[in-house]
């Protein structure tokens, strides 16, 4: 019996004596299955083949991704507060060397995921850190292969988390249920969004981007485009950190990140208005 582990995305299922016939995540039109078809692992099997890299970003906030790549190359990471660590978004691999790592930080208070894309392994992060609460919003309970009783829903446009130290954002969009994380303390007060990967880096850092599959290059509609815009407007914030460093990028925007989102989402409701030149 194991909790199988689909190598492709890297989201976990229940423990079973046999892997699961098909993955909800990669058979759904923003990811895909591989060529080679569906594969199948366990955190036992991978267990001293993968290394994380933990790397200090900004006093306060830690990136965490797997060498070498693993799933789609998922970056978590962790936000420290004076009420406690969250961990924000979630990787697949996961062993004693991180758990001493983030436990030397002072451990997990809470995790939170941007998206099912991330949900990854976050079951055995709860639990290997106390059974810490597990924060997504309704709207993503339908994607939920792996149910446990840390998982922690709810409803609405904003969430407050450790006593106003962070908040979460119900941008939709990507997924109905996607959210991003703000931690007004990043960034030296200036605030800091955790946009998971929307909005996303483009290679000129100077431009995000926002889509319904990045993979299969699925555009997101007018109102989704609008809906994002206007939730992100709810705080304030100068720099932003994705979810990835792919295609040359580092995932990051030091400062200005809130005026390039706004002017990259008029830039992007332009391109696909039906009055656009």
């Amino acid at each position: 019996m194991s909790c199988h582990i689909c190598v492709n995305c890297g989201v976990q299922y229940p423990l079973a004596s046999s892997p699961p016939s098909h993955c909800l995540i990669c058979e759904d039109e923003r990811h895909y299955v591989d060529k080679n078809g569906q594969k199948w692992t366990t955190r036992e099997e991978i267990l001293g083949k993968y290394e994380n890299k933990i790397q200090c970003e900004e006093d306060g906030l830690y990136s965490i991704r797997t060498e070498p790549h693993f799933g789609i190359g998922q970056r978590a990471f962790l936000v420290q507060t004076s009420h406690g660590n969250i961990l924000w978004d979630c990787i697949s691999y996961l062993d004693q060397k991180t758990i001493d790592f983030i436990n030397g930080l002072g451990g997990l208070t809470a995790i939170a995921i941007s998206h099912p894309h991330f949900f990854t392994t976050m079951i055995d992060w709860s639990h290997a850190f106390g059974d810490v609460p597990i924060y997504l919003h309704q709207d993503m309970k339908n994607w939920v292969v792996r149910p446990d009783k840390c998982i922690h829903f709810w409803n609405g446009e904003t969430k407050d988390l450790f006593d106003g130290k962070l908040k979460l954002i119900h941008t939709g969009g990507h997924f109905d249920g996607s959210q991003a994380l703000y931690w007004p303390d990043g960034a030296s007060q200036r605030g800091v969004l955790l946009s998971g990967d929307e909005p996303q880096v483009c290679m000129d850092p100077e431009q995000v981007t926002f889509m319904h599959s990045f993979l299969n290059y699925i555009p997101l509609n007018e109102n989704k485009i609008r809906r994002i815009m206007k939730n992100l407007q709810l705080v304030n914030y100068d720099r932003l950190y994705d979810a990835f460093i792919i295609y040359g990028t580092d995932g990051v925007i030091l400062e200005k990140a809130q005026q390039i989102v706004q002017r990259s989402g008029e830039r992007y409701l332009k391109a696909i208005t039906k009055d656009s030149n």
